[in-house]
């Protein structure tokens, strides 16, 4: 008896090892965003700073992704993909180096352990004192503090390096191995995996901000900030040095995986001559070319794909809505956190548990429902078109869901903008945040500047209970952290409303990719590929995360200050904060609805004059010119088609 030994199917563990692999590294890109307002307020950086810092990864990718067409199945690609995925290891360390190199974090009236410490609260005969600020304007921490944005750089643009390999390599490696058959099934699980790994990304962040950012130099007692003041910040490098290992160790594995594997069988006899010129490869006239060729005719290529008024169209359709995905993000969280006074842990929750699944969910039922109806090229614009426009429709009244600022002595409205006799001879220093909420609803940005004598504190911990003998609020105490919007019975039907907007935008994507493949020629798919991506990078996730970043500082109506320079915004003005920053993505979702529209137009118009050349078209029967409906009928479909 003769056993048949099957041969490993070393494909399936490819897949395997690269969709661990995937996940980690868009688990890293996920992170930063879910992190990006806690490290803003950990080293002071402006909205616009950390849009540069969450779009600099893009400029690494940029430079180096044209090569990878050229380079194809010239190279060693399991190993490329393993050393890519050492660079981004290294580069999550390097982004958490910040937290070792930095020292503690000190807030304004960092709370001392010692009960009788009265700093923060006004004191009437403190003249003699130096301000509180000068207490912590050392040279060693100006310095430390100025290398921490150079750092954080260098780990986004190791990121951008590392990332460029991976996909493509992996993707081409995969195609090239895989039967016919199992292919598509190999490729979906891999384009899955992609989906889902930011919102574990947003899932961890969630998590990591929890703690509070020295854990490891400090106990539990020793903290003085609840998870809602604003004053507080998580352990955002936690989830670097996570990632990291996670991904040092998906990594190993592509180090022993050989340059060309056995392809797979498709099974059975009778398809054996068919699975035998599967294994036959098409030529790749890319890998005929040189650098120098390469190089000289990627532009004329690029300029001649370009010049297809359907494909350009439908891709800055894509652009407007990467954009718009790129910036929201980035800020989404922080923009919750504001509007609605929630904590970061909870904004990137509703993130990565909510809003992200449902747009994985939409590119599914989208690529199901072209397939259920098999539809055409003028089919895939109608359905874009549609979606967009319903996008437009629940898009609109999230302008309408928020709440102004709350009431600030001193910051907002701006007509209270005025000196308080109440807490005038509190010598308050000028750059303290340590806000309070009165017992009459009103806030403070410090306990000092209400007037507020003394505190209760709790016996176990250093953290305060309340103040008391305020000589501005009437009652006379207050309670630590922020009054808040009062805007959080509108936090459910905002999230509901942003939710189903991803949903019906992202039903867009597979028929707009379709529609990309199907109006450009075969030989020139790849480089069409290539170039949507490139476009991708510069016109969408480069400068996106910039102009939000620009446009939030626009609203900010009190910025912190430390050492005499500014540092991250303090209050917003809540209402031009959310028309600006919801209003820049309504923007980019109709400037995609225009383009989608104008090429359903084109396609319309194309087929009107199609179907008019095949009706003109005779043929002669019996010495009579009549139309040859046979013909005009082909030409008809093949239009449709």
């Amino acid at each position: 008896m003769t056993v048949v030994r099957r041969r490993p199917r070393c494909s399936v563990l490819f897949v395997l090892c690269h969709g661990m692999l995937q996940l980690t590294q868009l688990l890293v890109s996920g992170y930063l965003k879910s992190s990006i307002s806690t490290i803003e307020r950990r080293y002071g950086f402006s909205s616009q700073k950390s849009g540069i810092l969450a779009s600099f990864n893009e400029v690494g990718n940029i430079v180096l992704i044209v090569f990878v067409s050229f380079f194809g199945s010239r190279v060693h690609r399991p190993r490329f993909i393993g050393g890519g995925a050492l660079v981004v290891s290294l580069a999550a360390l390097i982004m958490a180096m910040p937290h070792f190199i930095s020292g503690p974090y000190q807030y304004t009236d960092h709370i001392s352990e010692s009960k009788e410490d009265d700093s923060g609260l006004c004191q009437l005969e403190s003249s003699f004192q130096s301000p509180l600020s000068n207490h912590s304007c050392t040279q060693q921490e100006s310095q430390s503090q100025q290398g921490v944005f150079p750092l954080l750089l260098l780990g986004q643009l190791l990121l951008g390096i590392g990332s460029v390999p991976i996909q493509p390599f992996g993707i081409s490696y995969i195609d090239d191995h895989a039967s016919k058959r199992n292919s598509p099934l190999y490729l979906g699980i891999l384009l899955a995996v992609t989906s889902i790994g930011p919102a574990f990304g947003f899932m961890m962040g969630s998590f990591m901000l929890s703690f509070y950012v020295d854990i490891d130099k400090m106990s539990k007692d020793q903290i003085g900030l609840e998870r809602r003041d604003p004053r507080w910040v998580g352990a955002w490098w936690l989830g670097f040095l996570v990632a990291a290992s996670f991904l040092f160790l998906t990594s190993l594995p592509y180090l022993f995986f050989p340059r060309q594997m056995p392809k797979e069988e498709t099974g059975g006899d009778a398809t054996e001559p068919r699975a035998e010129e599967e294994k036959k490869p098409l030529p790749d006239p890319v890998q005929e070319l040189t650098l120098t060729q390469f190089l000289k005719s990627f532009p004329r290529i690029a300029l001649r794909t370009m010049r297809n008024p359907i494909y350009l169209l439908v891709v800055l359709a894509q652009v407007h809505l990467a954009a718009m995905v790129a910036g929201l993000a980035t800020f989404m969280a922080k923009f919750i956190e504001r509007q609605f006074t929630q904590t970061a842990s909870f904004s990137n929750m509703m993130i990565g548990g909510v809003s992200i699944p449902l747009a994985v969910l939409g590119i599914v039922l989208g690529g199901a429902l072209m397939r259920r109806l098999s539809m055409s090229t003028r089919g895939s614009a109608l359905m874009c078109t549609a979606a967009i426009l319903m996008c437009i429709l629940t898009a609109l009244p999230l302008l309408l869901l928020g709440c102004s600022t709350q009431s600030v002595t001193g910051v907002y409205p701006t007509t209270q903008n005025v000196s308080l006799g109440c807490s005038a001879g509190c010598s308050c220093p000028t750059e303290t945040f340590n806000p309070v909420c009165g017992s009459d609803g009103v806030e403070f940005i410090s306990p000092c500047h209400a007037g507020c004598m003394t505190k209760v504190q709790d016996n176990n911990t250093i953290k305060v209970l309340n103040y008391t003998n305020c000589a501005c609020i009437n009652g006379s105490h207050a309670l630590p952290g922020t009054c808040g919007s009062n805007c959080e019975h509108l936090l459910l039907p905002f999230m509901v409303l942003s939710a189903l907007t991803c949903f019906i935008a992202s039903f867009s994507q597979t028929p707009s990719y379709m529609m990309i493949l199907r109006t450009v020629r075969a030989e020139d798919k790849s480089f069409a590929v290539g170039v949507q991506y490139m476009l991708f990078r510069m016109l969408a996730f480069l400068p996106a995360p910039v102009l939000y970043g620009i446009a939030i500082d626009t609203t900010c109506i009190l910025w912190g200050k430390k050492c005499g320079r500014n540092t991250s915004c303090h209050y917003y003005n809540m209402d031009l904060f959310r028309q600006r920053f919801l209003g820049l993505q309504v923007l980019f979702v109709c400037g995609a609805f225009i383009c989608f529209l104008l090429s359903l137009l084109i396609l319309r118009h194309r087929a009107g004059q199609q179907g008019q050349q095949a009706g003109q078209r005779y043929t002669v029967v019996n010495g009579v010119k009549s139309p040859d409906n046979n013909t005009a009928s082909k030409e008809l479909q093949r239009m449709a088609a």
